[in-house]
């Protein structure tokens, strides 16, 4: 039995090897279309996983509330320019999700944008008043050094912490711990830590976190106020604002739907206006949706060259059974059976198919690398989309090897022998 199969491929390789530059083009179109499928399908999965790892950094057990600054009207602008513009999240906001959310942790922010120096390294960034369950809900780490503490809050200490990338502006050639940097000006931090690098985009507003500074709540208060001035072009504004955002951190998953209904109940009115509450769980899970849809998109796509390349393999058995009519009726003749010539054909559409798919596969692999590097695209190669380019290569090309596989073998054995 496997001495027949082995010489039915052999005669079928045999046959493809008469005309290689047809067989060749018959499979570039399998080629393709397998690399297609597994390039595509890379792309969308190193594109779902850079969405998912984001919004899983932001915590899917968090709730985020967030000021947001008013459109400018008309009663705004004509304010007197002394006048600060008051808005966002206030204390007892924070105090009344506290006490409306039991159980849960909550940490409550200030952003300041300030110029940092440090000798002659200067770098202006965003100084991060917080609390010491920060760490915890946002799921970071210390590189070097402590966290902040509720004595450095109590007790007003000038301390800081510094991300990965501001430690290295401000202090490239020496060890920042224990070292001061002068903020703004007039005050001088002392650093205590080092949190270990992020490498994700989510921070203070627009700003890294890996470039951010972080103080103890009572210390920005008492050093930075409440109010912030800007400078122009020679105009200026001020802004009064307490918290920039508050996060929570619920204690089960399965509670978020109902902290973030609770949550965006006291926030009510101002929901629409000054402050925007953010459920990283309900973004996660529209991600997911919209990239298993963006991943069945370029999947049909790719699918159509693989289509292509079947038609392709239809067409050239159709004119290879043509080609052989003679010898088909010889081979009848001499006591083939229909079931002998159906399997020649269908093994020569699936020789022709499973060498367009190993090489797709090989091509197929390699292109997501090369994506990688000249468009800095992630991508992930996934053994499972490997294995279904190539099943369905296979399965491409058998089935469109059967209509030939049939013509030939319903001839008429003497009309066969005639034909010239």
């Amino acid at each position: 039995m496997i001495r027949d199969s082995w010489r039915i491929v052999r005669l079928g390789l045999k046959s493809l090897m008469l005309h290689k530059l047809r067989s060749t083009l018959t499979t570039a179109g399998i080629l393709f279309g397998v690399a297609s499928v597994i390039a595509m399908l890379a792309v969308g999965e190193g594109a779902k996983r850079d969405a998912l790892e984001r919004f899983q950094d932001m915590g899917v057990t968090n709730l985020i509330a967030r000021s947001k600054k008013p459109a400018e009207t008309q009663s705004s602008s004509s304010q007197s320019t002394w006048s600060a513009l008051a808005y966002g999240l206030l204390y007892r906001d924070a105090d009344l999700i506290a006490a409306s959310l039991p159980g849960s942790e909550i940490a409550r922010i200030r952003e300041i944008k300030r110029p940092m120096m440090r000798g002659e390294y200067f770098h202006t960034s965003i100084v991060v008043a917080t609390e010491p369950s920060f760490l915890e809900i946002t799921n970071m780490a210390v590189r070097e050094g402590r966290w902040l503490t509720d004595t450095d809050d109590r007790r007003l200490q000038n301390v800081c912490v510094l991300g990965e990338t501001l430690a290295r502006l401000l202090f490239p050639l020496e060890n920042p711990m224990d070292q001061t940097v002068l903020v703004g000006g007039g005050d001088r931090f002392r650093v205590v830590g080092i949190l270990k690098e992020q490498g994700r985009t989510a921070g203070a507003g627009s700003t890294p976190y890996d470039e951010c500074m972080f103080v103890p709540m009572m210390t920005s208060r008492r050093r930075f106020g409440e109010e912030v001035t800007t400078r122009a072009g020679g105009s200026f504004s001020r802004e009064r604002v307490e918290l920039n955002e508050v996060k929570v951190k619920m204690p089960e998953s399965n509670e978020v739907e109902s902290g973030a209904r609770i949550l965006r109940d006291l926030i009510g009115t101002k929901l629409n206006d000054d402050v925007i509450v953010t459920v990283p769980l309900e973004l996660l899970q529209q991600e997911e949706e919209s990239k298993r849809m963006f991943n069945i998109v370029l999947a049909v796509i790719a699918s159509i060259s693989l289509l292509v390349g079947g038609i392709g393999i239809m067409n050239v058995m159709l004119a290879t059974v043509t080609e052989r009519t003679r010898e088909i009726g010889i081979r009848r003749a001499l006591g083939a059976k229909k079931k002998h010539i159906i399997q020649q054909f269908l093994v020569e559409a699936g020789v022709l198919s499973a060498l367009g798919g190993i090489v797709g596969v090989i091509i197929g692999i390699i292109l997501p690398t090369v994506i990688t590097n000249v468009f800095e695209q992630r991508t992930d190669v996934m053994p499972q989309h490997v294995a279904l380019a190539f099943g369905i290569s296979a399965a491409v090309g058998v089935s469109f090897g059967i209509y030939p596989a049939w013509r030939a073998a319903n001839m008429d054995p003497v009309e066969a022998l005639r034909h010239e």
